[in-house]
């Protein structure tokens, strides 16, 4: 969980930061919200963004990587506790808004966001405005099926893009090539097969070069369907895009339709870094 404080005529500059473990129930996450915006000395309004279909602002209707949260109505809760004007909305869509304000995204009217995270989240505009479907849950590209013999997703399908492309995507990749601890024994996350890679061990380059396959592959699809000028890549492995972002590019402009004639459409990393979505929460309200 990652809290900020903005002004908002200068809201990427950032007044406070604070993060915390995400708790595994329901009255745990509300709490911590509660203590997060208090830490940041909230004044006035708090926007928050949340894994999973967010309807209305209010409930979370699915959150397969956030199971607790499911049909909890966060901003009745948020509100009778802490007083103040609250306005929710999915993280992804949240990071979207942040980049098209003060990220790589402004003056970009046809624009894709994935949040490359525990899961992959998304947010789309199209025209300049931010679209968010018939029930609000548009922007989902996680679990879109790119094998359906692959492995099981927390959505309960199999093969969703997710599932190789995320964080826990890569750290499954990994383990597929027995890549399961790093130098010092410790069982490998992200940020240790990050740490590999750029120490030049060879087994985590081939990981990451695989992971940057796949992103490809969900980016193609993507593009075939909405064309965008700009494709932007955010969420917690951003940090590490210098490891897949060109190879990424190389294996889009190979697969997608069109190729090398989609010469406007760019993919770039995320201004904001991981605090894209906070920062978006934070000029929601």
């Amino acid at each position: 969980m990652l809290a900020v404080a903005i002004d908002r005529s200068r809201p990427s500059e950032l007044l406070e930061y604070r993060t915390r473990p995400t708790p595994s129930t329901s009255e745990g996450v509300v709490e911590a919200l509660c203590d997060l915006a208090r830490e940041v000395e909230l004044d006035g309004c708090l926007g928050v963004g949340l894994a999973g279909l967010v309807a209305d602002g209010e409930v979370l209707r699915a959150a397969p990587n956030l199971q607790c949260m499911i049909d909890v109505a966060v901003r009745s809760l948020l509100v009778e506790e802490l007083g103040c004007s609250v306005a929710i909305d999915n993280d992804a869509t949240c990071a979207l808004v942040a980049e098209m304000t003060v990220g790589v995204a402004q003056g970009i009217n046809d624009v894709a966001l994935v949040t490359l995270g525990t899961g992959i989240g998304g947010g789309v505009a199209i025209g300049g405005t931010v679209r968010r479907g018939a029930h609000g849950f548009a922007g989902e590209p996680g679990h879109m099926c790119v094998n359906p013999n692959g492995p099981r997703c927390v959505c309960g399908r199999n093969g969703c893009w997710e599932r190789y492309a995320s964080g826990a995507g890569l750290v499954w990749l990994a383990q597929q090539r027995n890549v399961n601890t790093d130098h010092n024994g410790h069982v490998v996350t992200g940020e240790t097969l990050a740490t590999m890679a750029r120490a030049g061990d060879a087994h985590a380059l081939a990981v990451w070069a695989e992971f940057a396959d796949w992103l490809a592959l969900g980016l193609t699809n993507l593009a075939d369907v909405l064309d965008p000028e700009l494709f932007v890549i955010g969420g917690g492995l951003v940090e590490s895009a210098d490891l897949y972002i060109d190879r990424t590019r190389e294996r889009f402009v190979e697969s997608v339709l069109g190729g090398r004639a989609r010469t406007r459409t760019r993919i770039e990393p995320a201004l904001s870094g991981p605090s894209a979505g906070a920062i978006g929460a934070a000029l929601l309200n």
